[in-house]
């Protein structure tokens, strides 16, 4: 039985935590292997944390962990209102990973500013967002992984809380919410984004900052394609998910807030170019199990 204790009562990531340090089950079938710290990677400026500490995180009964995970490149604007969004959280077992490309502003500085509330964080030379994200994927110990940049930021306090409620992990691989897309520095409402499953195949129309994907789901048929994919890799990972039969389930409400001016919007033909790249490759493969398909069902009736 995990023993639990609370370091400070007044963050969802310092509410819940044990000294006990995590088994990780290891499967033969897995996409990949589960780590509680990175290897030093190049140019390391920092690594800190709650698990440097000694503290560490579990699913309990009846309160399933969720990691969430933010990369960041030079992201001082913003990223103290991501943080803030996380840690400030009212469901109670939250981890809190981020993954800093290296920055030269003032990011790590508000790293460390809240690190009492951060379960780790790493700061290294990557390759680029998707890479970052594999990261902090490959560190989550959470049932659940929520992914959510240096410029999102939650609708609420309540999101994950609302979020756990109401999404069955039993029975669905990855939960999908609509979004509020706003300016960058005025917070105006630009746009307010549903999202629909059933469209997938035509292009992007899940919010990725509002998808949520079961650890095992990731851990089934991999992380994101990079660098295949440098600005599509969410797109791609949605797509062959879908392709591979994961079970969707639509939460009808707003779970965060998106800034406008990201990479994928501001390298949009290119953008376009990946997402056209994502569907033949997925596309391809969906048809290559219907057609495996349809001659197993005329094998069968012979």
């Amino acid at each position: 039985m995990t023993e639990v204790t609370t370091i400070n009562p007044s963050y969802g990531t310092t509410r819940t935590v044990t000294r006990q340090q995590p088994v990780i089950e290891k499967q033969a079938e897995d996409k990949f292997e589960t780590v509680l710290f990175l290897p030093e990677g190049e140019a390391r400026q920092g690594e800190g944390g709650l698990r440097t500490q000694g503290y560490f995180k579990a699913n309990l009964e009846g309160k399933p962990l969720i990691t969430v995970v933010t990369a960041v490149l030079n992201g001082e604007k913003f990223l103290e209102e991501t943080i803030q969004s996380v840690i400030n959280q009212t469901y109670d077992n939250v981890e809190y990973i981020i993954i800093d490309g290296g920055s030269t502003d003032d990011t790590l500085d508000i790293i460390r500013k809240y690190e009492y509330a951060i379960d780790y964080w790493v700061s290294e030379k990557d390759k680029g967002t998707y890479d970052a994200m594999n990261k902090g994927i490959q560190l989550a110990i959470g049932k659940a992984i929520s992914l959510i940049n240096s410029d999102d930021f939650y609708y609420d306090n309540s999101v994950l809380k609302v979020l756990l409620d109401k999404w069955d992990l039993c029975f669905f691989d990855i939960c999908f919410s609509n979004m509020i897309f706003i300016d960058a520095y005025t917070r105006a409402v630009l746009e307010e984004r549903s999202a629909n499953i059933n469209k997938i195949y035509f292009g992007m129309y899940l919010n990725h900052p509002s998808v949520f994907v079961q650890r095992s789901h990731y851990k089934k048929i991999g992380m994101f394609d990079f660098p295949r994919f440098k600005l599509a890799a969410d797109y791609d990972f949605i797509l062959r998910s879908k392709v591979s039969g994961a079970s969707f389930y639509y939460l009808k409400e707003n779970m965060t807030y998106m800034r406008d001016g990201g990479i994928s919007i501001q390298n949009y033909n290119e953008t376009l170019s990946e997402t056209k790249k994502a569907r033949e490759k997925n596309i391809s493969y969906l048809m290559l199990k219907l057609t495996n398909f349809i001659k197993w069902i005329k094998g069968a009736f012979k």
